[in-house]
């Protein structure tokens, strides 16, 4: 299946324009990354308290911030995550040392401080099951008497767990008689539980604690993650192939990342371990697409051992161009479809994903090549450093029967075989 039939589009005449412009967006992406911009580090890489709380009413953000802020805490971001009908808030405060343990609770208390003021008991969307228990003992003192603590645990605590069960499959109690009607609930239980205790208006949905001495081991470890993909992909190409294309190959996996990761800081989304996937990902899929193409000029290059490697560049991108358009569409299409419907979770992985497969197909043809044909044009086939100024590529044809003497070989060509000469004919 074939898209595109028999092109000839001159993809290389244009490579000094593509080359500034793909500068102009690395240059970018420096900018907005070690700029004012800078990167929005998750707490996988800061450190700090991340929690995701639900409401049962619409939550204010701004009180949130203030009410955080009056209590003495850095918050680093409060943000509203899943849909609006679910009313849930994520807030990431950063790490301070020897209290990012005790962050959790810091931030319960004074939310409940300032959200439930007038009410007094237990909080049944914040208590846990062992305290449940224990509450349900308090309240039924005869049932103790009789039978001892231990019994009345034995008793109590397969409806405390009903309880807390319920409330982690829906995030949060809006109604007291949703509890009342649950089974295990006797009437003794549910009327200690109107007496003694209250709904409040949010739950703990979720939490993850990063000490700060932890958030720098991950930073570290995801850069050399990065870096070694990088060389064992420069490794492995300039030993398959040439080192031109080694090197034509990590410039491109350089430009996807910086010009991606450009785009990701300028639109704020939180770099996290899944980024650092994202990005090995996009690394792996673009090198992918740009050893295809290589592979297609190796062959050529066995075809026509003359022609300058600039045509065959171009007559290899064509031949692949069907190919290259048919695979990243259709990875493209699969990963717009997480981007736009896999919730807050995925949408920074996705949309690495959605950016680096135009980017890095656009590098696979625009930044790979020209810089593999840079390499030729410096240091040759062999690799050597060319004296004085390097020469021109030539786009032009030598064929096998010019008889014109032979001298170096041109930039982007091939050495020619050397020829053997004819035995002179015996004259008879």
């Amino acid at each position: 299946m074939q898209i595109l039939h028999d092109t000839h589009i001159d993809f290389m005449k244009y490579r000094r324009f593509w080359i500034i412009v793909s500068f102009i967006l690395v240059f970018v992406g420096f900018y907005s990354i070690f700029g004012p911009h800078k990167l929005n580090l998750g707490i996988d890489f800061a450190g700090g308290t991340q929690i995701t709380l639900g409401f049962r009413q619409r939550p204010d953000v701004d009180r949130i911030r203030q009410v955080l802020r009056q209590a003495g805490m850095r918050e680093e971001g409060i943000v509203r995550v899943g849909k609006d009908t679910e009313n849930q808030v994520m807030i990431k405060t950063a790490a301070a040392k020897g209290t990012e343990e005790g962050s959790r609770d810091r931030i319960v208390a004074a939310l409940s401080r300032a959200l439930n003021p007038a009410q007094k008991g237990l909080d049944l969307n914040e208590v846990g099951s062992d305290a449940l228990t224990q509450f349900l003992v308090q309240a039924d003192p005869d049932h103790v008497a009789a039978q001892g603590p231990e019994a009345a645990r034995a008793h109590y605590g397969p409806v405390a767990s009903t309880i807390y069960k319920e409330r982690q499959k829906n995030g949060i109690f809006t109604s007291m008689d949703r509890i009342l009607h649950l089974p295990g609930v006797s009437p003794a239980v549910a009327a200690a539980l109107q007496q003694g205790a209250y709904l409040g208006t949010f739950a703990v949905l979720g939490i993850e604690n990063v000490g700060p001495q932890v958030g720098k081991e991950l930073s570290r470890q995801g850069f050399w993650a990065v870096v070694f993909s990088l060389l064992a992909m420069l490794i492995y190409i300039g030993f398959r192939f040439e080192m031109r294309f080694g090197i034509g190959a990590i410039m491109a996996s350089v430009h996807d990342v910086m010009v991606t990761l450009g785009l990701f800081t300028l639109l704020g989304y939180e770099f996290n371990l899944t980024t650092i996937a994202a990005f090995l990902t996009l690394i792996g899929y673009s090198t992918n697409d740009t050893v295809v193409i290589f592979d297609r000029v190796r062959e050529n290059m066995r075809k026509s051992r003359r022609k300058p490697l600039i045509e065959v560049m171009n007559e290899s991108i064509n031949e692949t161009l069907s190919r290259t358009i048919m695979t990243g569409g259709l990875t493209f299409l699969t990963v717009l479809a997480v981007f736009i419907l896999g919730g807050d979770v995925l949408r920074g992985f996705a949309f690495v994903m959605v950016v680096g497969i135009i980017v890095g197909t656009y590098s696979s043809i625009y930044v790979a090549s020209p810089f593999a044909l840079l390499w030729e044009s410096l240091f040759g086939v062999n690799g050597k450093w060319r004296k004085g100024k390097p020469g021109k590529l030539s786009s032009g044809y030598a064929g096998p029967e010019r008889s014109a003497p032979r001298s170096a070989p041109a930039d982007g060509e091939l050495p020619a075989r050397p020829s053997r000469p004819r035995p002179a004919r015996r004259r008879a």
